[in-house]
């Protein structure tokens, strides 16, 4: 057993929900309990451009009695362990240090007194700049192998952008108030924007500016320069060369550029060829207000005056930059203290990145969970209730072709986010849609992976399997919203519940690295 940390202790906003059904209070843990409530240990990594840490969590999900529904919320979360955080080591060939990292986790999980077999769920995420070394994704797939039962590896802006939304708070203050907040997490390689309304993540975008984009020794001599370094100081006429030192007027000059291009995605005011140039995602493009900010990441813990210490980079003076101008150009609130700040992305990593699919699932082979890294396709339907099979096949086709996927080539997951009423007529020709649709998948022997944001998934397996007489295996589970662009790991059966875990996720794993950045010898 282990001690829970009080102050990692956390209800989460959708006990209103269940205080609504008449659950509350303490309830005894039976096995009716265990029939609608889950507890799980997660774990979240993080292996940034700058820092790596990890976090262990604890989950409580409970299912919504109402209307026999298969959704499971989360109810309470509670911190267990966090480890120190480690500077990110490379080698002097670019790529990340597998064994000092492995040292580093290892010892973490000594010193939190879990191993793997206790951990339930989690994910392991790439950020930043330590997404584009050229041994990225094996580390990732490495430490995922290694962390637990079903932990997933994760690398994506867009993904980070969203976790950090959630570890920093800043969607929960947007929930409580109802407002707008954008959350702005400023690492080590990149910044990552989420703009949140009313407690839903509308929007990411990120851009290559970051504290650790250079890096020096005692002697301010630099020992490392990334890319995007190396352009922000073009455009101010700083010249940065390796083994060379950097001067403080230099460094301020760099950390203005890149301040500045922060300021444009913030303002909504039109891009600089430097700010276009240094973004790595699209930009910003919903045109709504926001009422608060809230910084994350590591240059965060000098913009609250958290952290003073030098770590022979410009995070400090980035984060002066970003101060003085969150001053000069009268934001629409003064930034708003969140939760976390340098540990933002692995508490999302941790505690926001399982979901659960409940009993109303359909699952052949039990045998073949779980499974990894399934990109989806998400079929355009036709509006209206009523559902043409044939229709819905050319759906599925064009969903392949949008992603260059050559339908039976490949397990994929199919989402369809049909909301019609469950009648078996209409039932039975979604069923054939799927069918048809999914041909090639099913001639080439792979198994029927359905997912459902309502709870349709039991009725649509028994479908294709007794009345369409398909005899892949077949996976059909419901409860889940799923996206074009997604990939999806679905874990295995937890009983006596009878769920299943899945994590959503983004994959964006470069094969080989493009500009590199330089090193010192």
């Amino acid at each position: 057993m282990h001690d829970f940390d009080d102050n990692g202790h956390e209800h989460d906003d959708d006990t209103q929900i269940l205080e609504t059904e008449g659950i509350t209070g303490e309830v005894e843990k039976n096995a009716l309990y265990y029939a609608d409530n889950i507890e799980m240990v997660t774990v979240g990594i993080d292996v940034g451009s700058s820092t790596s840490h990890l976090m262990f969590s604890w989950l409580h999900l409970q299912r919504l009695g109402r209307y026999l529904s298969s959704r499971y919320v989360v109810v309470e979360r509670q911190m267990l362990y966090q480890s120190p955080i480690l500077l990110t080591p490379y080698r002097p060939d670019y790529t990340i240090d597998i064994a000092e990292l492995d040292t580093f986790f290892q010892a973490a999980y000594k010193e939190s007194g879990y191993t793997p077999a206790d951990v339930d769920s989690g994910a392991v995420i790439l950020t930043g700049e330590a997404v584009k070394r050229r041994n990225a994704r094996a580390i990732a797939d490495l430490f995922a192998s290694q962390a637990g039962k079903f932990v997933c590896a994760s690398a994506g802006h867009n993904l980070e952008a969203i976790m950090a939304a959630h570890g920093s708070g800043a969607v929960g203050i947007s929930q409580e108030n109802g407002n707008t907040v954008l959350n702005v997490d400023v690492g080590g390689g990149t910044s990552k924007f989420s703009l949140i309304k009313d407690g839903q993540v509308m929007e990411t975008a990120a851009i290559s500016v970051g504290g650790r984009l250079v890096a020096m020794d005692e002697n301010r001599n630099l020992v490392r320069i990334e890319p995007p370094a190396q352009e922000a100081a073009k455009s101010v006429g700083v010249v940065l060369e390796i083994d060379k030192p950097l001067s403080v007027e230099d460094e301020i000059k760099l950390a203005d550029a890149l301040a500045d291009c922060l300021f444009l995605m913030i303002r909504r005011a039109p891009m600089s060829p430097l700010a276009e140039s240094l973004l790595v995602t699209p930009n910003l493009t919903l045109d709504i207000p926001f009422d608060s900010i809230v910084y994350s990441g590591g240059v965060s813990e000098y913009i609250y005056e958290q952290e003073d210490r030098d770590f022979g980079d410009i995070a400090k003076s980035l984060a002066r930059a970003i101060s003085s101008r969150t001053a000069e150009y009268k934001l629409p609130a003064p930034p708003r203290l969140g939760d976390q700040r340098i540990r933002a992305t692995v508490i999302g990593a941790s505690q926001f990145t399982v979901q659960v699919s409940g009993n109303t699932i359909a699952i052949t082979n039990t045998d073949l969970l779980p499974l990894r890294n399934i990109p989806v396709i998400h079929p355009i339907l036709p509006e209206g209730e009523d559902v043409d099979p044939e229709a819905m096949n050319q759906a599925i086709q064009k969903s392949f072709q949008r992603l260059d996927l050559v339908n039976g080539d490949q397990e994929v997951a199919l989402t369809l986010d049909w909301t019609g009423t469950p009648r078996y007529q209409l039932l039975r020709k979604l069923a054939d849609g799927i069918a048809l649709g999914l041909a090639p998948t099913i001639k080439a022997g792979l198994p029927v992976v359905v997912v459902f944001n309502h709870d349709f998934g039991k009725l649509i397996g028994e479908m294709l399997r007794r009345e369409l007489n398909i005899t892949n295996d077949i996976i059909s589970i419901d409860g889940i919203f799923l996206k074009e662009f997604d990939y999806v790991d679905i874990g295995e059966l937890i009983f006596p519940a009878n769920v299943t875990p899945v994590v959503i996720k983004s994959l964006v794993f470069p094969e080989v690295a493009s500009t590199t950045a330089q090193l010192s010898s």
